[in-house]
């Protein structure tokens, strides 16, 4: 059998990862070899939004408060959306504050660090965990400088710099005690502005 499989997503279901998507051309068997090909921009697009909540989270924190935690969130290659736990609808001068932070660190350029650490050792260094989360003994710790450090096991881009800018476009309510932040980066930020 040949044939060309389009992935959608990937999500893990037990000890295995699977693919999902739909077959765009010919056809496949049961143990047919594959050969796999990333798209490689619209990976980067990800990448740069993924490390843009890490910097959103920290400044949101810094800004906001400590209170300030993770709801949910979704990166796609051309936004980011962010639910965050806060009381109150964000000010036009907050929202100015909270973008120019995460600017500012996108231009100081520090390099985006990922390793391998034990649970216990992770939270002494005051890496951020998502509230309810299961996490192993070791865990993947991903730090931007001495700005954020947090539990992930995505990809990221490589130094923060790479996100290139970061535009926030909407603000708002989606539960009692929980905002939502989209915003854009790289080449969709600069088209937006």
């Amino acid at each position: 059998a040949q044939g060309r499989f389009l992935v959608t997503d990937t999500q893990k279901q037990g000890a295995a990862f699977a693919h999902i998507g739909k077959v765009v051309e010919g056809r496949f068997e049961l143990h047919d070899s594959v050969e796999m090909h990333i798209d490689t921009d619209r990976r980067q697009a990800i990448r740069l939004n993924h490390s843009a909540t890490h910097l959103l989270h920290a400044a949101l924190r810094k800004v906001l408060g400590e209170h300030v935690q993770q709801k949910g969130s979704r990166v796609a290659p051309d936004t980011l959306r962010f639910d965050f736990s806060h009381s109150e609808p964000l000010t036009a001068a907050q929202l100015a504050r909270i973008e120019q932070i995460v600017n500012d660190q996108i231009r100081e350029n520090a390099p985006i660090e990922t390793r391998l650490m034990a649970l216990d050792e992770a939270r002494k260094a005051g890496a951020m965990a998502l509230f309810g989360e299961k996490y192993g003994d070791e865990v993947r710790v991903v730090t931007m400088g001495s700005f954020s450090m947090e539990l992930c096991g995505g990809t990221h881009a490589n130094r923060v710099g790479d996100i290139g800018l970061f535009k926030i476009v909407s603000e708002g309510g989606v539960a009692a005690g929980v905002r939502r932040i989209e915003a854009v980066t790289g080449a969709s930020a600069y088209h937006w502005v």
